[in-house]
């Protein structure tokens, strides 16, 4: 008969939780860095343009049809 051998385990040690405190000053840093790469995606070269001529809108045309602005 087959007999199975009983391998020792290894204690896994216990992964500590992270605070919400650690975490939140991070989430804000990487919400707003996204509102601003959406704004550049989505409205610059519109009528609220902060930058003049197309530099912009050529260098994210394929993200704004990816993500389904209008424009052209």
């Amino acid at each position: 008969m087959a007999q199975s051998a009983a391998t020792p385990t290894a204690a896994v040690p216990a992964i500590a939780p992270i605070s919400l405190k650690a975490i939140a000053p991070w989430a804000v840093f990487f919400g707003i860095l996204m509102l601003v790469l959406l704004y550049f995606v989505g409205a610059e070269q519109g009528a609220t343009s902060l930058i003049s001529g197309t530099g912009v809108h050529e260098w994210v045309h394929d993200g704004r049809h990816l993500l389904g602005f209008p424009c052209h």
